[in-house]
């Protein structure tokens, strides 16, 4: 039985994989997810959101101490960004549970490849109604440093009103990631209990999730009801969450440092939430209930 589960997840990843996870390379690709970062949460220029998700697993022979996560139990790292529709624009499966996400991140392939300048990434440009060009970037939490492409929230102690806002607009905005793990727990509900096979399997059934949620994202968008907003924009959670179970998703780690351009670039974008080419009308009284 173990041996058929394992050809029918190859099978899936062999035909819908490469068609279902991809991850754009020129300009104008990661230009249509920002956009739709802008229509559908209200954050400019944001080509994606980033965070990493732990699964369980039995302890691996030999490696028990290596794969054991602070929390008590054994894991392997679904590292992804995900655009703002809740579907996966890239994955890498099979970290180890005891590291951090931004030690993970250190070594992705992807931040390489961003670094380097080879995947595409849009020249900075101005933010709408606005003269200064601003990079294009990722939102993230505090496990990451961050850099002119990698935003995240202000710290949570002592801020002024506009570093609320900008912590406001940037949670609406990157919450779409750990949606997007609540929902593929919640419709391959293996991944909310301990997997009970070897490592590579495991890497491969986290795979074939991830490629069978995507496919369901873009051909059957009602099969789990999403977050909603009101009138108001608040957000109404959506029938997925009933029986999800969600895991905590957002742990901070230390141990990062963020760029000093990256700090000023962030003091910027406060300020352009508050203005009146960037502000919403309804942030301040949704900000009460942030």
């Amino acid at each position: 039985m173990l041996t058929l589960g394992f050809s029918v997840c190859q099978a899936l990843l062999d035909v819908l994989e490469a068609e279902v996870i991809q991850t754009p390379t020129e300009p104008q690709e990661w230009w249509q997810v920002s956009d739709r970062f802008q229509q559908r949460w209200q954050f400019p220029h944001a080509w994606g959101a980033l965070d990493g998700k732990h699964i369980a697993i039995k302890k691996p022979p030999r490696l028990g101490s290596t794969y054991h996560k602070y929390k008590g139990f054994y894991s392997i790292v679904l590292m992804a960004l995900v655009d703002a529709d809740y579907k996966f624009r890239w994955i890498q499966v099979g970290d180890v549970g005891s590291s951090s996400d931004g030690q993970i991140w250190n070594h992705c392939e992807l931040r390489q490849a961003i670094e380097d300048g080879v995947i595409g990434i849009p020249d900075a440009e101005p933010l709408s109604h606005d003269d200064v060009d601003t990079p294009f970037y990722i939102i993230a939490d505090d496990a990451f440093a961050m850099r002119t492409w990698m935003m995240k929230p202000f710290g949570r102690r002592g801020l002024d009103h506009d570093e609320l806002v900008f912590n406001y607009r940037h949670s609406r905005a990157r919450r779409v990631v750990e949606n997007a793990f609540g929902l593929l727990a919640n419709r391959f509900r293996c991944l909310l209990s301990t997997l009970q096979v070897d490592i590579d399997t495991v890497n491969l059934i986290v795979r074939t999730c991830v490629v069978l949620h995507n496919f369901l994202q873009e051909r059957i968008a009602d099969a789990h009801v999403l977050d909603q907003e009101n009138a108001n924009y608040n957000v109404v959670p959506g029938a997925w969450r009933d029986n999800a179970n969600l895991p905590d998703l957002h742990q901070p780690q230390g141990g990062n440092r963020d760029t000093a351009d990256a700090k000023l670039q962030r003091i910027y974008l406060k300020h352009y939430f508050v203005s009146p080419a960037g502000s919403v009308a309804w942030q301040d009284v949704n900000l009460r209930q942030y």
